[in-house]
């Protein structure tokens, strides 16, 4: 698999995503559902959001590791959050996560009116090897 970024400025580089990323030879596809904070019993968290946003990273991982992937495969992430305020105050577990794991997608922070139960932030990723 061969991976380009595309990025016609430098502004997005603080934000931890890309304008465009380009991927050729691909040997396959994993299309992941929204991961958000959900125990491993089925039960949603009601924690803060930066609690919510730690166990949606780890399910995350969950899934990537389950499926043969690394998280350097993400090419697109995108998420989903019932406060934009809220989450861009714990923006920084966000950037330090996409660092140590050298992702380097393009993303879409979307606010969301209601996600399910008690949960405030979902991730849904596509990978690609």
């Amino acid at each position: 698999m061969e991976k380009s970024i595309i990025n016609p400025w430098k502004w997005q580089d603080d934000r931890s995503y890309n304008q465009g990323v380009e991927v050729k030879h691909i040997e396959s596809t994993l299309y992941c559902a929204g991961q958000a904070a959900v125990h491993p019993d089925g039960t949603s968290s009601d924690a803060d959001m930066r609690t919510q946003l730690l166990l949606a990273m780890h399910n995350l991982e969950q899934v990537v590791s389950k499926a043969g992937y690394e998280l350097k495969n993400i090419a697109r992430l995108n998420i989903y959050t019932t406060n934009h305020p809220e989450f861009f105050s714990v923006f920084d577990t966000f950037t330090d996560w996409v660092a140590k794991n050298e992702i380097k997608q393009v993303s879409t922070v979307v606010e969301v009116k209601t996600l399910y139960e008690t949960l405030c932030v979902e991730l849904e990723a596509t990978l690609v090897k």
